[in-house]
């Protein structure tokens, strides 16, 4: 199975601003950026479609894909950061709980948000789900930190190292091939 990790294009956002899971609209350069996915996916045939969706990725989604093939989901939305939502990540850096949590990212909550467990935790269920179909290709259109942990599971590499190694770029595919469970089961 292929899964094609599309994140959505630039957004209308001053730098250094965190909106994880806020429904930001995109950046003027929208139509020029969609065209570069668009050209970078037009021969492939989807067996599925799923977006997250925040504006941002249904807007792309639904600009290059028949609306109805597409399934929205809850679980492919980004970190909910709660009440940073929106603020700068300096001031979130000066707070003190901004510290803490920067220093422990991988496992305390954001401010009355949600943790990075507990997006894995959705977005492996959401994985798991995925590899019982016996889809080929599968575009999912997300969230360069739902992209980190996609990653994370399917090559099993520490999430740590591709916050600081994988930075997906706005409007980027990732190809993951994955062997699902009713391709094993064929093998057998």
């Amino acid at each position: 199975m292929n899964l094609f990790l599309i994140r959505h294009t630039s957004v209308d956002v001053e730098p250094g601003i965190c909106y994880g899971q806020s429904d930001v609209v995109v950046a003027s350069t929208f139509l020029l950026e969609k065209e570069k996915v668009k050209s970078s996916i037009a021969e492939i045939p989807f067996d599925a479609v799923f977006s997250s969706p925040l504006f941002r990725c249904k807007t792309l989604a639904e600009s290059l894909i028949q609306k109805d093939k597409i399934v929205f989901d809850d679980r492919l939305k980004e970190l909910n950061f709660g009440e940073w939502e929106l603020k700068t990540w300096e001031a979130i850096y000066n707070s003190q709980k901004g510290k803490v949590w920067m220093n422990n990212y991988q496992t305390l909550p954001t401010l009355n948000g949600e943790s990075y467990p507990e997006m894995v935790e959705r977005i492996s269920l959401f994985y798991s789900e995925l590899n019982l179909k016996e889809y080929e290709n599968i575009a999912i259109f997300t969230h360069a930190g739902v992209i980190r942990i996609f990653k994370s599971i399917v090559e099993k590499q520490p999430i740590d190292e591709l916050f600081t190694s994988f930075k997906p770029e706005y409007g980027s595919i990732t190809l993951l091939r994955i062997e699902c469970v009713n391709e094993r089961r064929r093998e057998e």
